[in-house]
This record gives structure tokens, C-alpha cells and sequence, in this order.
């Protein structure tokens, strides 16, 4: 890695020579301005706003503007004659626990690397003391035109250092909470719980910009000439009006996601008392439907009207009708058979 600065560490009576290098990089995609029409690059030049002339970097300055208007020049020279003891020096002020400095003041990160051999000893002994201690170094350092504050950790073998913003630097929150009549059950803190350990950790070397490789692949297809796809938006989310359904949504979905439906190992969700699930709600409303549905049904069936023997019997055959009329004429016959014999023999 490059070095961006070279000091030392001010460690009491103890001088550390440092190399100062950035321990971050950007990986986002840059882009340049041109002329569509022709695909000329756009550049910017420095004229100067009184005679409308190009001014090159050597004739240009810093200058400070006062609340009047009056512009004060102030050359390097200017910079350089001031009593900057940090312009070359790391100052480490004191120690405090990690978890006295605000995360809101941390800014750029950077390595510090032992700078020649007799650096090594002292080097180590700082990046010991820290490690045992469990605390941060807080210093100050001038970089870049600037007097700064910085925080000195320990990263596995080698001493890092934090930009830190400085106290006035950092805005006051106010009328950014929300109204402070906002209460919050129990009930829901227990199932934001169980969302939280149903989500479990999260690992940051699993996590990867989606829309940087969006524009990666955005840029080889129109470089290649194929057509570029586009990918229908999402409906906009409306706003949350349940937050305990949302909740329990949240928690099943989370669930199934990670393959633990019904396994209920790392989160349990009970129905609220007085409050029914809404998915049970749905399910015993399509019982009762379906119940009277069929005790209509059924006095229907008791209320509609019988239906008459008449109508059967003139459905009849003409064949059934001449079979019916020949039995009646042989019962007459037996009847008046029977008749005479009684008569006879009462003679």
C-alpha cells in the first residue's frame, strides 16, 4: 500500500516514526460528462470571473471571504509559518474506553505501518499496551490543510487509526424523534423480539452491492450492443395500518425463508389476547359461511312442496292401463262368483 503521510507517534517521551495508509477503498463506479452528440469528453477550466480569462494552477491561491465580502488572500507560505506541532506528529492526548467514543464521529480509517527497523520496538509496545488496556488512543493530527482528531486501535496486528469529527462537528437530533406520546406494547416488543432472533446475525462478508453490479452488467451489455432489459418496478408499500399483523407477517416470512416452518425453534407466535390471528379469523369465518349455507339449503329442502301421486300415475304407459283394467274385471267376476255360492247355501 501507498503511504499518504509520514510521522511519528508522540507516545509520551516515546517517538514512533509512522507511515500513514488508507485503509479503505471506493469500489463505485465512476463516471465521466460528454457531448452526446459527438461523445467529447466535458472538462472544466478555472477562468477567472473579472476578465473572463483561463487562470492555470500557478497563479491561483486560497483565499478566505469575511462576512462583508472582503476577500483575504492566504498563500502556503502563510499555512506553513503557523505552529502546527501535529503538521508532522500523531499527539495521543489520553486513553478512554472503546465505548466512550461516539460512533456518529467516526470518519476515514486508515493503517498505521512502523516506519524503518527501530521503529519496530516502539511500535509493538504501543500496539501491547492497547491490546491489554482494551482501550482507544485519542489523538490529534493534521492532514490535509486541517488539525484533526483521531482514534488508535488495535486491528489483529497492526495499529489503525479512526478520523473522528470533532464534538461541535456532530448535529443535536432535535425534531428528529418521534412524539414522545407514542407507547408501545409489550405484546409487540415480544413479537419484534422474535423477529430479531428469527433473523438471526448477519454477516457482512455475505452482503455485496446489488446496484454497482447492476450498472457493471448495465454497461457490458450496452458495450456489447444487446438490448438492455428493463425490470418492472415494485407496487410502492403502503403504510403499515396493523403493526401486529405486519409483525406476525414478518415473523412467518422469516421463517419459511430460513426453512424453519413449524419448527418453531427460534420464534414462537401466539395469537394477543382479545385479539384474534388474522389467518384463523379467515378460516372460521369460511366455516360459519359454509354452515349456513347448508341450513339453508336444508330448510329449502323442508319448505319447497311435495310433489303429488297424480302426476305419476298419468305418466303411466297405455300398456300398464289395459293390464290394470283386466285384474279389476277378474276380481268382480271371483267377487260375484262368491256371492251366489253364499246364497245357495243359506237356501
Amino acid at each position: 500500500m501507498r503511504s499518504i503521510w509520514n510521522g511519528s507517534i508522540s507516545f509520551g517521551l516515546v517517538s514512533i516514526p509512522v507511515k500513514l495508509m488508507n485503509a479503505t477503498e471506493n469500489h463505485s463506479i465512476s463516471f465521466r460528462q460528454i457531448h452526446l452528440s459527438d461523445g467529447g469528453r466535458i472538462r472544466y477550466r478555472k477562468v477567472c470571473e473579472l476578465d473572463e480569462e483561463e487562470v492555470p494552477a500557478s497563479e491561483t491561491v486560497k483565499a478566505y471571504e469575511d462576512a462583508d465580502g472582503t476577500v483575504i488572500p492566504v498563500t502556503d507560505e502563510d499555512l506553513a509559518s503557523l505552529p502546527l506541532p501535529t503538521a508532522r506528529t500523531i499527539e495521543i492526548e489520553g486513553f478512554v474506553p472503546a465505548s466512550a467514543v461516539d460512533p456518529l464521529q467516526l470518519d476515514s480509517a486508515y493503517y498505521l505501518s512502523a516506519n524503518g527497523v527501530p521503529a519496530a520496538k516502539p511500535y509493538a509496545l504501543l500496539r501491547e499496551a492497547l491490546r491489554r488496556s482494551g482501550k482507544v488512543a485519542v489523538a490529534k493530527y493534521a492532514l490535509r490543510g486541517r488539525e484533526r482528531l483521531g482514534m488508535l486501535r488495535v486491528v489483529g496486528d497492526v495499529i489503525a487509526m479512526h478520523g473522528l469529527l470533532w464534538p461541535d462537528e456532530i448535529r443535536a437530533p432535535e425534531g428528529v424523534a418521534p412524539d414522545s406520546d407514542v407507547k408501545v406494547r409489550d405484546a409487540e416488543l415480544d413479537l419484534a423480539d422474535a423477529l430479531m432472533n428469527t433473523l438471526g446475525d448477519a454477516d457482512p462478508e455475505t452482503l455485496h452491492d446489488d446496484y454497482r453490479e447492476a450498472v457493471e452488467e448495465l454497461v457490458a451489455a450496452k458495450a456489447a450492443g444487446e438490448p438492455v432489459t428493463e425490470e418492472e418496478a415494485g407496487e410502492p408499500e403502503g403504510k403499515v395500518i396493523d403493526l401486529m399483523a405486519a409483525l406476525e407477517s414478518s415473523v412467518r416470512a422469516a421463517q419459511e425463508s430460513k426453512g424453519d416452518t413449524g419448527s418453531g425453534k427460534d420464534a414462537d407466535v401466539h395469537p394477543i389476547e382479545g385479539r384474534a390471528p388474522r389467518s384463523g379469523a379467515g378460516r372460521s369465518g369460511a366455516r360459519k359461511g359454509t354452515a349456513r349455507r347448508s341450513a339453508g339449503k336444508k330448510a329449502a329442502q323442508e319448505t319447497a312442496p311435495k310433489k303429488t301421486p297424480a302426476k305419476k300415475a298419468a305418466a303411466k304407459k297405455p300398456a300398464e292401463k289395459a293390464a290394470a283394467k283386466k285384474s279389476t274385471a277378474k276380481k268382480s267376476t271371483a267377487k260375484k262368483a262368491a256371492s251366489g255360492t253364499r246364497k245357495r247355501s243359506s237356501a
